[in-house]
C-alpha cells in the first residue's frame, strides 16, 4: 500500500522503517528540514525498558503540591484558561489510584520489553550506531523514604518478569563508581540492568538515511494542512506543497497529533508536557556516569552519551510553549553538579522539547474510527524507549497482521 507517516521524530522514522520492511511504499512528512529536530532532538538519552512508570501514580497529587513549593521542582504548573489542559489534568488525577497505576504500568512494561527486542533487531539488521551503551538505569534514592516507596515498582517489575536489583549505598557505587565522591548523599538505589542509553537524534538521523536508501521518501519542510477523508476512509494528506494520496496514514506528530485530529471528531487526550535538557562535554571521565543515573529527588536523568553527559527531566505543564527558562537550567545544573561535581556546566547547551503525554502514561497505538487512519503517538517521556516496539505494532496493524503482543488496550478506544 501507499502509506504516509506524519512526523519524522524517532517514532515516525522507526514506523517508516518497519512499514518499508513490510513492503509498503512509504512517504514521511515533516515541517522541519530534517529528522528528529523537535522532541527527539536532545532528550534524556535513556532507553528505559525497566525504568518506565506512569506519571499518574498513587500519592502524586500530594507530592505535586510539595514539588510546586521546592526551589528546584520536578513539576512546574503554569495554569491557563485552556480546556484541553484542564481536561487532561482531571483525567490524569483519575489515574492516580493503585488499581489504575498497576494496569497502566503493566501496559508500559509490556510495550517497553517488546521494544527492547525490537531495538536489538534493528541494530542487528542495520548495524546502526548511536553512542549506545547497555549498562542499565540506576534509580538513585537520597532518602530512606524514597527507597521504601520503590516497593510498588519492585512489585510491578516482579509481576512482569523484568530484571531488577535493589542496591544499598556501596552497591550503587559499584554500579556507578563516580558516585564515590558523594556517597554520603545517597542511601540506595534500584537498578534495572536491561536498560540502555543512546543518542536519539543520532539514531533517528542514521535510520532515516538507511530507510531513504531503501526507497522511503521524506518530504521535509512540508506543512500538513488537513487529512482527506471521504466516505469514512482517509485518502491522503493536503500539504502546503500539494496533495499526497495514500491508502493509509499514520499520525506520529507527538503533541501536535490532537490538533490535526480534532476537526475529524477524534478526541485524542494527548497534551504537551515540556521537558528540559543540558548537554555537557565530559572533562573528566572518572567523574562521569557510566550509564543513566535517575535522581529520584528531582526526577532528573543524568546519562552518558559518548563524550557528553545529557541531563534531562522536569515536567512543565504550560501548553504549546517552547521557551527556555533560566530557572529550569539552574535545576538541571544543581542535580548534575550535586551528584557528579567537577563538570563544566558553563559549556553546556540548553534545550527544551514538548513531550506528548496521555493521562494514563500509555501511548495511543492503533486504528481509529476512520478506515486507513492509524495513530502512533502519546509516548510522553518514553518515545525513545518505546519507539521500535511501537513501530512494529503499527506496521502489523496497518498490514492487517496480528501483532506479537496484545495491542488492543493501547488503542484510542480505551478512552471512549
Amino acid at each position: 500500500m501507499k502509506v504516509i507517516v506524519l512526523g519524522a521524530g524517532v517514532v515516525g522514522v522507526t514506523s517508516a522503517y518497519q512499514l518499508a520492511k513490510a513492503g509498503h511504499e512509504v512517504t514521511v512528512v515533516d515541517r522541519q528540514d530534517g529528522p528528529a529536530l523537535e522532541t527527539s532532538f536532545a532528550n534524556a538519552g535513556e532507553v528505559s525498558f525497566g525504568y518506565c512508570s506512569p506519571w499518574a501514580a498513587p500519592g502524586i497529587p500530594a507530592k505535586a503540591l510539595k514539588w510546586l513549593l521546592m526551589r528546584h521542582p520536578p513539576l512546574i504548573l503554569r495554569p491557563k484558561l485552556d480546556r484541553a489542559m484542564l481536561a487532561w489534568m482531571f483525567q490524569m488525577l483519575r489515574n492516580c489510584t493503585p488499581e489504575r497505576y498497576a494496569v497502566n504500568k503493566s501496559r508500559m512494561l509490556r510495550l517497553a520489553d517488546y521494544s527492547r527486542t525490537s531495538l536489538a533487531e534493528v541494530r542487528a539488521e542495520t548495524g546502526i550506531g548511536y553512542d549506545e551503551r547497555m549498562k542499565g538505569t540506576l534509580q538513585l534514592f537520597r532518602t530512606q523514604q524514597q527507597l521504601d516507596a520503590s516497593a510498588k515498582d519492585v512489585k510491578a517489575l516482579s509481576a512482569d518478569g523484568i530484571p531488577y536489583e535493589v542496591l544499598d549505598r556501596d552497591d550503587c557505587i559499584l554500579a556507578e563508581p563516580a558516585l564515590k565522591h558523594v556517597r554520603e548523599k545517597i542511601v540506595g538505589g534500584l537498578l534495572t540492568p536491561n536498560d540502555e542509553t543512546g543518542d536519539c537524534f543520532k539514531f533517528t538521523n542514521t535510520l532515516a538515511a538507511k530507510v531513504a536508501e531503501r526507497g522511503v521518501r521524506f518530504a521535509y519542510g512540508t506543512r500538513i494542512k488537513d487529512l482527506g477523508v471521504e466516505g469514512g476512509r482517509v485518502h491522503g494528506v493536503a500539504t502546503d506543497r500539494g496533495w499526497l494520496s495514500a491508502d493509509a496514514v499514520v499520525v506520529a506528530l507527538g503533541s501536535y497529533s490532537p490538533l490535526l485530529l480534532k476537526p475529524l471528531g477524534i478526541k485524542l487526550p494527548v497534551y504537551p508536557v515540556k521537558g528540559y535538557s543540558l548537554t555537557i562535554p565530559i572533562t573528566d571521565p572518572s567523574r562521569a556516569p557510566e550509564s543513566t543515573v535517575m535522581d529520584e529527588t528531582y526526577k532528573i536523568a543524568i546519562t552518558r552519551l559518548g563524550d557528553r553527559i545529557r541531563v534531562g527531566g522536569m515536567a512543565e505543564i504550560s501548553g504549546y510553549t517552547n521557551d527556555l527558562c533560566s530557572a529550569r537550567r539552574r535545576t538541571l545544573e544543581h542535580s548534575v553538579t550535586d551528584l557528579f561535581p567537577g563538570g563544566d556546566v558553563q559549556k553546556a547547551s540548553f534545550w527544551s522539547g514538548l513531550r506528548p503525554m496521555t493521562p494514563d502514561g500509555t501511548p495511543v497505538i492503533g486504528a481509529t474510527k476512520i478506515a486507513g487512519l492509524f495513530l502512533n503517538t502519546g509516548h510522553g517521556t518514553l518515545g525513545w524507549t518505546m519507539s521500535c516496539g511501537s513501530a512494529r505494532l503499527i506496521s502489523d496493524l496497518v498490514s492487517g497482521r496480528k501483532p506479537d503482543i496484545d495491542a488492543a488496550d493501547l488503542a484510542i478506544a480505551r478512552y471512549s
